[in-house]
Parts: C-alpha cells; sequence; structure tokens
C-alpha cells in the first residue's frame, strides 16, 4: 500500500500522545496500531480507519468516507477517508471513532 509522508506526518502527530498506540511498517506504508491492534493507517490521498462492523453505518455516512476494497472485496469495519474531509477536528474524531471500536479489542 503506498503511503503519503505529509498524511503520515499529519498522523504522527494527532496520534502522539495518545497512550498505546505504536507506529508500525506494514503492506509497504504505514499504520497505527493500539494495543496491539490496528487501528488507522495512511495511503495515498487517504486515510484508512478501522471502525468495526457496528459503526461501519455511522462511519460510512461521514463527509468523504467510503467502505475500504483493496482486493475487490470490501473490507468490513474498515473505510478510507478522503484526506481532504479529514483535517483538524474532523481527524480527530475519525481516530475517536476508530479509538472507541479498537480500545475494546482483547490486547495483543
Amino acid at each position: 500500500m503506498p503511503f503519503d509522508p505529509d498524511l503520515a506526518a499529519r498522523m504522527r502527530e494527532a496520534l502522539q500522545q495518545r497512550a498505546g498506540v505504536v507506529e508500525k511498517k506494514m503492506f509497504g506504508g504505514y499504520c497505527w496500531m493500539l494495543n496491539g491492534n490496528m487501528l488507522c493507517g495512511v495511503e495515498v490521498g487517504r486515510f484508512m480507519f478501522r471502525v468495526g462492523a457496528l459503526q461501519e453505518a455511522d462511519a460510512l455516512s461521514r463527509p468523504g468516507a467510503r467502505r475500504m476494497d483493496i482486493t475487490g472485496r470490501p473490507m468490513k469495519g474498515f473505510v478510507w477517508v478522503d484526506a481532504n474531509e479529514s483535517v483538524g477536528a474532523a481527524l480527530e474524531a475519525w481516530i475517536e471513532l476508530a479509538a472507541r471500536y479498537v480500545a475494546a479489542l482483547p490486547p495483543k
């Protein structure tokens, strides 16, 4: 998954104070893990958030969001969000939504 270094820097800054978050190089790009579980990532022009199946409809109703699909099959509980729709407080809101789901998962 190719990544955008500017978006990675934005995500690093947004996550720097959050406990339990670790950056990990994956799929040729970067993902961030919360307690060992995937939380979010970056690609060229967009962010990826793991929101879980129960929050997926809410996530998809937000500006710039669409279902994550890499292999031709949608990945349940994961969404892409256009970088232009994820600035400042909007990025924080996406992180909060994903963290709500991921924090409830058993630590790895």
